[in-house]
């Protein structure tokens, strides 16, 4: 299999080890690209001759690569490269070695759900409110120091618990914080924030308000805001989304190659 696979030298603020993952990639026999500043990972994938299309980095850099693979009918490979990678812990790979996670290239294939928000594509989850408040303050600070950005970052939950003024599904509601997953999230621990299915053909939207959580299911959800746009964290990158907004799932669109022990 022809496999292409772009490395984020930026992913989880400049992850150390860019250059000997591409060596290790073409070793591999895999075609590697190091991503430059400023170049677009999707239109890259998008003219890449390969069989498979596969992207290293943090969870924010994934979906543009999966959209492309999803467009093209081909399938898509997660390497590790993050702060946290959440996707590749739910896929089932050790998101601490992404060495490993080339051997996904020739590997078996998974079908799974993938999320749209409108027209983009999700692959964890999109948070509307105090998350995506936290998520743009920590984006604007992060030429500081880390600790001092978070300290500023989580002042935004302490001080900042007003309703977000939306509808959802055209009823008003009085939320603070919106999370929209693609799949359900495990809300207890020891697994708290994960997921044990990829494959379910749902949306779980959690709607937080007073401290409690409700969570709703279901395969499309439209929310609405007088102001015509949200703060979004998409994937866990700050964005704004124009309202309204058609959540809905599209149930084991993406092919998904694991290596053989995932």
């Amino acid at each position: 299999m022809a496999g292409f696979l772009l490395v984020n030298p930026r992913a989880g603020d400049g992850r150390p080890g860019a250059e000997q993952l591409v060596a290790a990639a073409r070793k591999r026999g895999i075609d590697a690209h190091l991503l430059s500043e400023g170049e677009d990972p999707g239109e890259v994938a998008r003219t890449a001759e390969a069989d498979a299309l596969g992207i290293a980095g943090g969870d924010g850099s994934l979906a543009a690569v999966a959209d492309v693979a999803l467009d093209r009918g081909l399938p898509f490979v997660c390497v590790p490269f993050g702060t946290r990678n959440h996707f590749a812990r739910d896929l089932g790979l050790d998101r601490t070695d992404p060495l490993d996670a080339l051997d996904a290239f020739g590997g078996r294939e998974r079908r799974i759900d993938v999320g749209r928000a409108s027209e983009r594509l999700f692959l964890n989850n999109i948070s509307l409110g105090l998350y995506a408040q936290l998520v743009r303050r920590r984006e604007h600070h992060r030429g500081r120091r880390e600790a001092f950005a978070r300290m500023r970052a989580w002042l935004v939950l302490l001080t900042h618990r007003e309703p977000l003024g939306i509808t959802i599904d055209g009823e008003p509601e009085e939320a603070e914080l919106v999370l929209v997953g693609n799949n359900s999230y495990v809300l207890e621990l020891p697994s708290l924030g994960a997921r044990t299915r990829l494959d379910e053909g749902l949306l779980s939207l959690y709607v937080v308000r007073g401290g409690g959580v409700e969570e709703r299911k279901g395969e499309r959800f439209v929310v609405d805001a007088a102001a015509g746009r949200l703060d979004a964290a998409v994937d866990g990158e700050h964005d704004v989304l124009e309202t309204p907004i058609e959540f809905r799932i599209e149930p084991r669109a993406l092919r998904v190659l694991v290596p053989p022990d995932a």
